[in-house]
């Protein structure tokens, strides 16, 4: 019987594409750098943006780019252009029924996190919300799942957390910790990313998911 669950938020609860690139856009806009729209796909989503970014952007302009960025995004409110994918509300709001302890493991800074929740109507469904520091303290997803746990309890055992995310990192970091991790496959993953990961299944749609594990 499934007691706790870890659950990525951009690319598995919501598609937070639009709200995260086109405020990279419009932070890239503003510096005054000379970047191509093809550079800023889904395939910079899963990491922190401060490691997907230099190799686009360079130090320097990740550097000048990050807090511009960090300011339309979450002090003005691009974060919340995002939108649930089907099924997810219905997942949230059955696993919560069944007495599931649900914890959000995102690399997306913390308060950004908080403010999409709350947005959807979500956060009293998660007795944790866990991301990313301003002060990049949780580098990788390893790094969120330690800090996950360690507010949950450290459960182990029958009680051990399955962890739900779209990409690799997620699956990898799960992994860190002795973790089970399936596939949210209607992400942002690559094609076969994520069985090559490692993940134990990978589901096409949250209604597959809910029914694989509450029946």
């Amino acid at each position: 019987m499934l007691t706790h669950i870890l659950l990525d938020l951009d690319g598995t609860l919501v598609d937070s594409a639009p709200g995260i690139l086109g405020s990279m856009r419009r932070a890239i806009d503003e510096v005054g750098l000379d970047v191509p729209e093809s550079a800023l796909g889904t395939h910079l989503l899963g990491p922190p943006l401060y490691r997907s970014l230099p190799p686009i952007l360079g130090d320097e302009g990740t550097a000048a780019v990050l807090p511009v960025y960090r300011r339309i995004y979450g002090d003005e409110d691009g974060c919340l252009d995002c939108a649930p994918y089907p099924g997810v509300e219905e997942l949230l709001r059955a696993l919560s029924a069944a007495g599931v302890t649900m914890a959000l493991a995102t690399s997306k800074a913390e308060p950004s996190a908080r403010k999409i929740l709350a947005h959807h109507g979500w956060t009293d469904l998660f007795t944790e919300i866990v991301g990313d520091t301003r002060a990049a303290d949780r580098p990788t997803k390893g790094a969120v799942v330690a800090e996950a746990l360690r507010r949950l309890g450290s459960p182990s055992g029958a009680d051990e957390p399955l962890m739900v995310g779209d990409r690799l990192h997620d699956v990898e970091g799960a992994a860190e910790h002795g973790l089970r991790c399936v596939g949210a496959g209607w992400g942002y993953a690559e094609p076969g990313e994520l069985a090559a990961a490692g993940a134990e299944t990978v589901y096409v749609s949250a209604d597959a998911l809910r029914v694989a594990l509450l029946g």
